[in-house]
């Protein structure tokens, strides 16, 4: 999954892909690298981020959206709003990537009367306040019983289970160790409940954390250790800046792993 940010404060790469040629060129460049989905999203969730109103975002992904759909590229929509997943579906996306798991009452019965595939995601609390302080008792626990939870309200609404895929939301209201403990034992969890698991530590502050002070555009490296640790533990998909470097390394893994040859 490539992450194309349509928005001016993205943490990696706010403003780059704002204006519609520049994110619709970077959208194709990404699926001629390799990208399976094109993971389009005009609202911030990097911690502290301010919200956006759902016209102001339906404006900024839509017409990219319809202009990716209409080159064959599949998209997912990156929204916790079920008016942007709406308008974003009517253009071509095929994927919902919810940060808040159906948190608005009318993501459910949007996704189930589709026929779109939906990602569902653990997230402590909301962007702006998410990593003031995160604790659980045992993450692995709490997001993997977080999940199962949002994953049988969604089946309540009659989403069927292969449309679902999971996310145990590294960065969202999770301090390094909890990061860690998430990407190896959490993904093993998650992936023994029987759902795809999404995982997205692309270029994140964690890295860094454990690093020492490195530029946002250098993480790519550490960013896939930490994939190929998570596609180990049975992660299914990832969600990169870099998508070159993102498949690389997870063909390799699978190839040691899983004994997958391309």
């Amino acid at each position: 999954m490539g992450i194309l940010n349509v928005t001016p404060d993205s943490f990696s790469d706010g403003g780059r892909f704002l204006a519609f040629d520049a994110a619709v060129a970077h959208g194709l460049q990404m699926a001629r690298e390799g990208a399976d989905l094109i993971d389009v999203g005009g609202e911030s969730t990097r911690p502290g981020a301010e919200p956006v109103g759902a016209e102001d975002e339906i404006d900024r992904v839509v017409p990219v959206v319809r202009a990716l759909a209409r080159e064959g590229v599949r998209v997912s929509i990156d929204t916790s709003k079920a008016a942007v997943a709406g308008a974003a579906i009517q253009n071509g996306a095929v994927v919902v990537n919810d940060v808040t798991s159906l948190g608005d009452p009318a993501m459910a019965p949007l996704v189930a009367e589709s026929s779109v595939g939906v990602v569902l995601m653990h997230m402590r609390g909301d962007p702006r306040t998410m990593q003031e302080d995160p604790r659980y008792g045992d993450v692995v626990e709490e997001v993997a019983d977080y999940l199962a939870d949002r994953v049988g309200r969604a089946a309540d609404h009659g989403i069927e289970p292969s449309r679902i895929c999971v996310d145990p939301g590294i960065g969202f209201g999770k301090t390094v160790s909890h990061n860690l403990d998430l990407l190896t034992d959490g993904v093993a969890r998650l992936a023994a409940a029987g759902h795809p698991v999404l995982v997205g530590a692309s270029r994140k502050s964690f890295l860094a954390r454990i690093l020492g002070p490195i530029p946002v555009a250098e993480r790519d490296g550490p960013t896939a250790a930490a994939h190929a640790l998570a596609i180990a533990s049975g992660a299914t998909a990832l969600r990169v800046h870099n998508v070159v470097e993102g498949l690389r390394s997870a063909r390799i893994v699978d190839a040691i792993v899983r004994a997958e040859s391309p």
